[in-house]
């Protein structure tokens, strides 16, 4: 579930063995898996982090919750998410947006933004940990802490189908329907990832 390999990526550099998985070919030369994930599950794995497909189980897409196929492709959504979440591998991160996933597998561990580590990008993100500590971030610089966080980034206001306004984060939007792009992992949570848990 990782194409681009920057979580892979922030892993090697600190010297760990990693391996991206994904059924689409690896966007960053490095050791990849082109196929399903639980072709190799039980290979030994002493870490995974996971980010499962949030098309048809984000909170972002209720107003399509409704058109036909949707139930049927998210209830296949929340098994992928849980078999992940029980697979035989010691410690587990899956990421996602705020979705359904929360209520119906497990309540999320910690929620998190692309600012919270060096990235000007707002961008909320679910993580659910197992065996896994929650990643340390710092608002201020404090005597024993650097700070962490940076601006949050622009943000835009739209109108919706409905006509209501809302914001939107620049980047985010600007991205329109480039689903491959508005979710990769920030390089800020990947190296945070490796540096904490690796």
């Amino acid at each position: 579930c990782e194409y681009s390999g920057i979580v892979r990526d922030a892993f090697i550099a600190r010297g760990h063995d990693a391996m991206s998985c994904d059924l689409l070919p690896t966007e960053s030369p490095g050791p990849h898996y082109q196929g399903d994930v639980f072709n190799i599950i039980n290979d030994g794995w002493d870490m995974m982090i996971g980010f499962p497909p949030c098309t048809f189980i984000t909170y972002a897409g209720t107003r399509h919750w409704d058109n036909p196929g949707r139930l049927e492709n998210r209830l296949e959504a929340l098994q992928f998410f849980a078999q992940l979440w029980l697979a035989p591998v010691d410690k587990i991160c899956l990421e996602n947006p705020r979705g359904c996933a929360s209520p119906v597998i497990a309540k999320y561990s910690q929620l998190i933004n692309p600012y919270y580590f060096g990235d000007s990008f707002s961008k909320p993100t679910c993580l659910w940990l197992k065996k896994l500590p929650l990643l340390q971030h710092s608002e201020t610089d404090t005597l024993f802490e650097q700070r962490t966080h940076v601006d949050k980034g622009e943000f835009v206001e739209f109108v919706t189908n409905k006509g209501t306004i809302k914001k939107e984060a620049k980047w985010y939007r600007e991205l329109g329907g480039n689903s491959h792009a508005r979710s990769k992992t920030f390089p800020g949570i990947a190296d945070a990832m490796a540096e904490q848990w690796g």
